[in-house]
């Protein structure tokens, strides 16, 4: 897929905003094919990852899920957990084994509550995340569904 990679943790909020979050964070590990949430869910925690890879994928009726996107080290997995009603938009499973930092989005929310500028950080940084998802998603779904070159961003 063509566009732009997302903005990383690391470089999309300031340090001590990232050192603040990474200090709620708890360690997970998780085999390959472990599914993280299913599209529909509630979205309570939300994760970075540290190793492995996690596929976002779709339902597709009558068809096995179209994988939208490939996530890597420093991704954010999950970012319904931000916004009402907190239900996931894709689903998510580990397409290698995975270690992340797990984060307890009722928790997250209310440091946002409490700190503007640490919510602000952390609502920019998501919706980048969210606008390069959206685009990734209807890139692919044209490179599947529709007629030959039809997903051709330009």
């Amino acid at each position: 897929m063509n566009a732009p990679a997302t903005a990383s943790m690391p470089r999309a909020l300031p340090a001590g905003h990232r050192e603040r979050l990474l200090r709620i964070a708890r360690e997970v590990s998780y085999p390959q094919g472990a599914r993280l949430f299913e599209e529909g869910g509630h979205a309570e925690r939300f994760w970075i990852i540290r190793t492995g890879t996690v596929e976002l994928d779709m339902r597709v009726p009558g068809r096995r899920p179209a994988v939208i996107e490939s996530l890597g080290h420093n991704e954010l997995v999950g970012w319904s957990w931000l916004y009402p009603p907190h239900t996931w938009h894709l689903g998510a499973e580990a397409a290698s084994p995975l270690r992340a930092y797990e984060f307890d989005a009722t928790l997250v929310r209310a440091l946002c509550e409490e700190d503007p500028e640490f919510g602000r950080n952390i609502a920019r940084w998501v919706g980048e995340v969210v606008a390069h998802r959206l685009q990734e998603a209807r890139v692919r779904l044209l490179d599947l569904y529709a007629p030959y070159g039809s997903g051709t961003v330009r």
